[in-house]
């Protein structure tokens, strides 16, 4: 995963608006992701994820492909997801697929394993939401066994068992870099050190230092599970604009009808704008000019002791020309104001 501070941008391809106000197309929010890739490497950013969605409020539902794309067109960024559904895909499929990604972008690919927060998948391609945890919990332990790229022999009850199975293409150094998403779960924290897998922690609201008991749990499991040291990655919105009040106020209106829209599904009340100011100020919504952002980055760096920290930059319908600005300044300011904060 290389050495020092990572810091890195995801996006979930939201289907944004225009200048004017007017909703793009699908297939538009899809070139602008491959854009907003793109000028992430030119500036520097050292990771681009993009998220698996199978709704109409969200462009991307196969990032492999988008992935492919921006590979093609970059030299240095490592290219990622957050997250790949895994309970509702193939583990061979999955590997298959970023492997040949990493053959496309010379080993610049990784994964993130999730269950996914959002459940149209599961219906979508025929399974019951009912077996949930053992869909994931048996795919992983698929997927674990497929990282040793040799013959695999695995038997579940979610699939037909494999007999001296072999994935293909081959990973030109040995193995797949892959992550395991978490929300806040202790099982979730343990059975990632379990299996060896980097923690991805997905904090999206709240203060970050109440995840710090989730750090602390999963580098001792990793030592009582005789692991090696692996790296723990934060994935939290945010926005970046040149200066505070612009900031907020262009994401405001986007942020609540991302919020509003997905809370009407589960029973959220509005988001207010009291609940954004406290978000901002003291919780998990990372948003701000770039000396702003990089404080609040760097205290969660801090606090949490972390190897990577990736904004979810992609808010609702925020138009394509502010969320290239916020890209443009988080690499060419805000992750160098970091590493400087860090360094005194």
């Amino acid at each position: 995963m290389g050495t020092g501070l990572q810091l890195g941008l995801d996006t979930f391809g939201d289907v944004t608006v225009d200048l004017d106000g007017t909703p793009l197309s699908h297939a538009e929010v899809v070139r602008n992701t491959v854009e907003q890739g793109v000028l992430a490497d030119r500036v520097g950013v050292d990771a681009f994820g993009v998220g698996e969605h199978h709704r109409d409020d969200y462009a991307v539902s196969a990032p492999d492909i988008v992935l492919s794309a921006i590979a093609a067109r970059t030299e240095r960024i490592v290219l990622g997801t957050a997250v790949t559904v895994l309970s509702s895909d193939d583990p061979v499929r999955v590997y298959e697929r970023f492997a040949t990604l990493d053959a496309i972008s010379r080993g610049r690919a990784e994964v993130t394993l999730g269950r996914g927060s959002f459940t149209e998948s599961f219906p979508l391609f025929g399974l019951d939401l009912g077996d949930y945890e053992r869909l994931f919990s048996e795919k992983l332990d698929l997927f674990a066994a497929l990282r040793s790229e040799g013959e695999v022999s695995w038997e579940g009850t979610v699939r037909r068992p494999l007999v001296g199975a072999e994935v293909y293409p081959k990973t030109e150094r040995g193995s797949l870099p892959a992550w395991v998403g978490v929300g806040g779960s202790p099982e979730s924290v343990v059975r990632a050190a379990r299996y060896g897998f980097p923690l991805a922690l997905a904090i999206i609201g709240g203060e970050p230092a109440r995840f710090a008991p989730y750090a602390d749990l999963y580098r001792r499991a990793l030592d009582e599970l005789d692991q090696p040291t692996l790296p723990i990655l934060v994935h939290s919105p945010g926005f970046v604009f040149d200066t505070d009040e612009q900031a907020k106020e262009l994401l405001f209106p986007h942020f609540k009808a991302n919020r509003d829209r997905i809370g009407a599904e589960r029973g959220w009340p509005p988001a207010s704008r009291l609940d954004f100011e406290r978000e901002v100020s003291g919780g998990s919504l990372y948003v701000g000019s770039p000396e702003t952002v990089a404080q609040k980055i760097a205290a969660t760096v801090r606090v949490l002791g972390i190897d990577r920290f990736d904004l979810k930059y992609s808010n609702g319908p925020m138009p394509h020309e502010h969320l290239m600005r916020s890209v443009e300044l988080y690499g060419t300011e805000v992750a160098p104001r970091v590493r400087e904060l860090l360094a005194d």
